[in-house]
């Protein structure tokens, strides 16, 4: 296995419970009061967003040849490096 291809495995496995994640706080949402709700499901928006540029930025990094992924991988960490500061911002604020 590549150094690319475990990157990418372990970046898989990190998008499962970045999702996880989301649909707990999604039903945290369905629970919470009505005035609540509304800011919940901007949360969970923009979770999804984000969660979606790093699959976007993945895909980028996986079909790059051998000596691009590299180059591509800074763009991928930094999107990563977003959404773990956004669970942690929604998981501190919903607690």
């Amino acid at each position: 296995m590549t150094d690319r291809d475990a990157y990418i495995q372990k970046l898989h496995a990190k998008i499962d419970e970045w999702n996880a994640k989301i649909d707990r706080l999604k039903a945290q949402a369905e629970k919470a009061e009505a005035s609540s709700r509304v800011e919940y499901y901007q949360q969970v928006e923009n979770l999804q967003s984000k969660r979606k540029e790093v699959e976007k930025r993945m895909k980028e990094v996986r079909s790059a040849g051998e000596g691009a992924w590299e180059d591509l991988k800074a763009g991928l960490q930094s999107a990563w490096d977003s959404m773990e500061g956004a669970i942690k911002s929604a998981r501190t604020r919903f607690k």
